[in-house]
């Protein structure tokens, strides 16, 4: 098709900047001054009131009693902070050297916990995203989430995660989440396990000209319920290579008057679907930042197969992939281009599992307001970004709560060119406007990313058919 030729230049356009960026480590380097080589004496750890020494020597690659040359101590001193404050378990986090002699270094590390503990009122949209439910849903208010969160992000200062869920309103939902990321000595091997039930009384029954149609019964009965299960392992060999296991179990119920509606909602004219499913992905991820990176690069590749047994209800194998590249042009300009993607091998999927634009994590901006379905998904983003403002505002005088005391504000303007392409292999006509095609998007945008790494973006997109619109969401792109 004629979209390929076109999808293959614009990806080498965007990547061709890749080498011609290097670390800005060249001040440092050429330091008359600085020794051709250092030795680390030892490695002090403060500010962790909570969290445990052990979790915060694991992201360094610096050692104690160990030689290296000027250049790669400089380079392994950024990298380190880098990682430890990843951790997300901080407000800030800064690896000093501390020169007891021209050539011997103490290392001092200075974190900020935050905090951990997190209870929450639950007030959210059902919808995709705020546009969706702004334009398609008419701003219906009963389309809105509600409830109480709990989040522990650190239990017994090991990285732990705990969270808890109990939603009501649209969806009512009841969530438990567990993971521990280490459960070894040398801390290389993790288990997570969680438990998920949910109902609607309204749900998607298809999509017709590329929007989702909703379905709510005369007696706003109970119109889908599901209960899911999984456990996943995590091996992490390296600093920045996650491997990741995970076995589950799903099982979704829908009434009867949806099968009415939609009689290929499960595609087995059953109103139950039940199946046991297995996936393993890989994650590279050395970003500055994993909540909105400014430098380094992501890839994640997954393998899912739905059903392993003979009597699951689906039989079914999807491939995903997700690659991202953050390039630092200027200490204020950095440029970030990411492709996503996914396929099944199918030629249709039960409506629970359809993908496409759309669907996280693969959109065209200011195709917002669509979903565009099928069985095979790419989707390239692009953004140049330009920093406005950054600054913590110390908020120690007003919040005595060390662990909200600093808050800061940094602020992007963003230039932005996203395409791709949905391949939908039943050719449904009531969708064909959108997918079979080339679609691309373009506009500018406003990012704030703010307080423990809340990302706001207010965007106004153009898409190729010259619709344009207003858009926000609330959370990074890539």
């Amino acid at each position: 098709m004629k979209f390929y030729w076109k999808y293959i230049i614009l990806l080498l356009l965007s990547v061709a900047p890749i080498c011609l960026i290097a670390q800005d480590l060249d001040s440092l380097a050429i330091d008359p001054k600085a020794p051709e080589q250092v030795t680390v004496n030892n490695i002090f750890i403060i500010g962790n009131e909570k969290t445990r020494k052990s979790i915060i020597s694991r992201e360094m690659d610096i050692q104690s009693r160990t030689t290296y040359d000027w250049e790669e101590f400089i380079s392994l001193l950024i990298e380190d902070q880098k990682k430890i404050y990843n951790l997300q378990l901080f407000t800030t986090a800064e690896v000093t050297p501390l020169f007891v002699e021209d050539d011997q270094v103490e290392i001092l590390v200075t974190v900020k916990e935050r905090w951990y503990v997190i209870p929450s009122v639950i007030f959210t949209l059902a919808d995709r995203n705020f546009s969706e439910w702004w334009v398609n849903q008419n701003r219906d208010f009963s389309r809105v989430n509600y409830g109480v969160k709990l989040n522990h992000d650190n239990v017994g200062g090991r990285n732990e995660k705990l969270k808890l869920l109990a939603q009501f309103g649209f969806t009512q939902a009841f969530d438990l989440i567990y993971s521990k990321p280490y459960i070894d000595r040398n801390q290389q091997h993790g288990l997570a396990a969680q438990v998920t039930y949910f109902t609607m009384k309204t749900i998607p029954l298809r999509s017709v000209d590329n929007r989702q149609v909703f379905y709510t019964n005369d007696n706003e009965d109970v119109l889908r319920q599901n209960i899911a299960g999984n456990i996943r392992y995590t091996y992490r060999g390296s600093f920045y290579n996650f491997h990741n296991i995970t076995v589950g179990y799903n099982q979704t119920s829908i009434h009867e008057d949806v099968l009415a509606e939609n009689p290929d909602f499960f595609q087995h004219g059953d109103n139950q679907l039940r199946f046991f499913s297995a996936s393993y992905s890989y994650r590279h991820d050395k970003r500055d930042n994993v909540a909105y990176a400014t430098e380094g690069q992501v890839l994640n590749v997954g393998l899912t197969r739905y059903g392993l047994f003979s009597n699951d209800d689906v039989n079914e194998t999807e491939f995903s992939l997700i690659a991202n590249k953050y390039l630092r042009i200027t200490p204020k300009i950095h440029f970030v281009t990411g492709v996503s993607g996914s396929t099944y091998l199918s030629p249709q999927q039960p409506y629970t599992l359809v993908r496409g634009i759309g669907y996280l994590p693969n959109f065209i901006r200011g195709y917002e307001l669509n979903v565009i379905e099928g069985q095979q998904t790419v989707a390239h983003k692009n953004s140049l970004r330009y920093e406005l403002f950054n600054k913590a505002y110390d908020l120690s005088s007003f919040v005595p709560v060390d662990a909200l005391s600093t808050f800061p504000v940094r602020l992007y303007l963003s230039a932005n060119f996203d395409h791709g392409h949905v391949k939908d292999r039943n050719n449904l006509p009531e969708n064909a406007r959108l997918t079979n095609r080339y679609l691309y998007g373009y506009g500018l945008g406003l990012d704030l990313v703010t307080f423990y790494d809340q990302v706001f973006r207010f965007e106004y997109s153009v898409n190729n058919l010259g619709f344009g619109n207003f858009f926000i969401n609330f959370r990074a792109p890539f």
